[in-house]
């Protein structure tokens, strides 16, 4: 039986390991608060992925580790060197395979759509973290792939579509967003990005290169419009957050400091080609009304 090492337990995690566990496929499930999702065929351990040797230990004998942990947002440049060495020094002693699931920040601004081609050129710091973590893990010499994902949406997604709009349209409220509102941006569906993770595992041509999830674009307004008529909530209410909107936030918690790094340039579209994932490993975007109904 073949048997994966998932590091994290969020919506990502626990899709994937529910769909290699539905294929038959044993998975440890990693993190501090010892979640995921119950079957028989998961087992979830609680455990701090930067200890190395325990981490070493949950993963001897494994066919694959996959990780989608990250540490606080305001906490990437300090914490992300630490997670990432962790992980790959435990791969090294283990020998398995690597699936490492990332975004985009690495690239910083990019005119036209951005494809896994594109050398990750950010200049500030989550951008940078992100981009280490693949540039160290690639010049390794270990087995590793990485799936990079756009903005999340859908069951269990944690991005500024799910905390800043989902819920604010289905009580009619008005929704401040920290991006423009009717400029193409691509979202990546939960289930479309495990299935990717997944994919790119069972492929021997995905490793030593970046494969980029499903995504559908659309405009931020777009998208709260298809809610809220799936829902039958009233016709959606959006304004755009300014820069003194985000400065006066950044009173009450450091997460809203952060998104002034990755918010897009004014008027530029932030559009995501994925055509060699479904070209190579298959996998396409699930319908968005589709995503939206699973979210409801």
């Amino acid at each position: 039986m073949t048997f994966n090492v998932i590091v994290g337990r969020g919506a990502t995690a626990s899709k994937t390991a529910l769909l290699l566990a539905e294929d038959g496929e044993r998975v440890r499930m990693i993190s501090r608060s010892g979640g995921g999702p119950e079957h028989p065929l998961v087992e979830r351990v609680a455990a701090d992925a930067t200890d190395t040797d325990r981490l070493t230990e949950l993963t001897e004998g494994a066919d694959t580790l996959f990780t989608t942990a990250a540490p606080p947002y305001h906490a990437w440049p300090r914490e992300f060197p630490v997670l990432s060495a962790s992980l790959l020094t435990a791969v090294r002693r283990s020998g398995v395979a690597y699936v490492m699931l990332g975004n985009l920040y690495g690239y910083g601004p990019v005119d036209g759509p951005i494809r896994p081609d594109l050398p990750l050129a950010a200049t500030g710091p989550k951008g940078r973290a992100r981009a280490r973590v693949w540039e160290e893990a690639a010049a390794s010499g270990v087995k590793v792939t990485e799936v990079r994902a756009a903005q999340f949406y859908g069951a269990g997604a944690y991005s500024v579509f799910s905390l800043m709009v989902r819920r604010q349209v289905l009580e009619g409220r008005l929704a401040l967003v920290s991006q423009e509102l009717d400029v193409p941006h691509s979202y990546s569906a939960i289930g479309d990005t495990a299935r990717t993770l997944v994919a790119a595992s069972r492929d021997e041509q995905a490793y030593g290169r970046a494969w980029h999830a499903p995504a559908s674009t659309l405009s931020v307004r777009e998208l709260a419009g298809r809610l809220a008529e799936l829902a039958g909530a009233p016709r959606p209410r959006l304004e755009e957050l300014t820069g003194r909107d985000l400065t006066l936030l950044e009173l009450t918690d450091p997460f809203w400091a952060e998104l002034h790094e990755v918010l897009t340039r004014p008027g530029h579209p932030f559009v995501v080609d994925w055509s060699e994932t479904e070209k190579v490993l298959g996998v396409t975007a699930t319908p968005v009304d589709d995503v939206l109904r699973e979210m409801l």
